[in-house]
This record gives structure tokens, sequence and C-alpha cells, in this order.
């Protein structure tokens, strides 16, 4: 489940839910014993409202970490710098787009990124350059992790922003969906190589 302090921990057995206080927005917490999981292993996706690209993100990468066998090792989130929509599900259009292809946002809640997810995690990306540009305002002088656009993860992609389907139809929706599922690909096997030391 998510809550305002996530902390990310491992467990050999399974993922729980995690309800904190009165906070009900959920999220999954990873437990393996007491292991925290490291900044190095934490990914943040963030877009300006955090219904729509963001939790796409979110939901399509721990998708890909499951199928790669890698998820219980890594922590998995998402926020967006506007908090207008905190404590919302994603938008029903891309939750519809997302179920379409097997991928389940129904229990994800909207958050706000703030300066503390610098210090959880080492690999924080934004959806677009307006975004990134507001994190890059919010990033402590202590953050020595990754911070740039997610598409960049793609060496051979020529597009550099995901665009904001909000006020669009299905089709932009799908969009998103095709540009984020290469990009978590990408990622995922840069964490194997880079990170986790496994191919």
């Amino acid at each position: 489940m998510r809550s305002e302090s996530l902390v990310c921990l491992a467990t050999m057995e399974t993922d729980v839910p995690y309800l904190s206080g009165n906070n009900r927005r959920p999220k999954h917490m990873l437990f393996k014993g007491k292991s925290v999981i490291p900044p190095e292993r934490s990914v943040l996706f963030v877009c300006m409202g955090n219904i729509c690209r963001s939790p796409t993100a979110e939901g399509v990468f721990r998708a890909a970490a499951e199928r790669a066998g890698i998820a219980p090792l890594l922590c998995i989130d998402s926020a967006g710098t506007g908090k207008w929509h905190v404590g919302e599900a994603p938008d029903r259009r891309a939750q519809l787009s997302a179920k379409r292809r097997g991928y389940d946002l129904a229990a994800l809640r909207a958050r706000q990124v703030t300066e503390a997810d610098f210090l959880r995690f080492g690999w924080i990306f934004a959806m677009d350059e307006v975004n990134l540009r507001e994190l890059q305002e919010l990033r402590p002088p202590e953050f020595n992790g990754h911070l740039g656009l997610f598409l960049d993860i793609v060496d051979s992609s020529r597009v550099r922003e995901v665009p904001d389907p909000y006020y669009g139809g299905p089709d932009g929706f799908d969009h998103v969906l095709n540009l984020i599922e290469g990009a978590c690909e990408a990622l995922i096997a840069r964490l194997r190589s880079e990170v986790l030391g496994v191919v």
C-alpha cells in the first residue's frame, strides 16, 4: 500500500498491503526480513497529477519486473508534482486502456511528490520537461541518483516526452502505453545489468 512516508522493504514470502494512519491510498510494500530496499533499487515515476501517465508507468513497470523475476528486489512507486488529485484512483480511461493489455491500476491512489522522495528513490523519472523542471527545483543538493525523462532510457527513441492524454480520447492513452511499455523494458535491462548484476 502507498503511504506518505513510503519505505520499501523486501520479503521472501509475499507482497503485503500496508496502511499508514488515516492514509487509505493503496500501495505495495515489500518485506524481506527487516532489510530495506536501497535507493539504487527504488524507482519513482512522476507526472503532473499522478492519475494518467505515472500510475500507468508504475503498473506497467511492476508487471515487467514481475515477468523478469526481479520485482521482489525493487521498490516501485509513482507520484505527481501537483496535488489536485491526491487520494484519487487513476483516470478511468487510463485504467481501461491498461486493463485491455492486462495491467490492473485500480488499487493505486494519487499522491504528491515530496523532497523526501529524493532520499528514498535513486531512480526518478519525469514524463515530460515541465515535470522534470519541477523535480529539479525540488531536488535537494545531496541527491546523487538518476533524475531525468523516462523516455531517455530508450537509446533509440526519437520521442523524449510521454504526452499528457488527459484532454484527449482513448487513442491518447493507448499511445502512452506504447511509449511506456518500450521504456519499461529498457529500464528492466538497465537495472538488471547495472544494479542487480544479472542478465
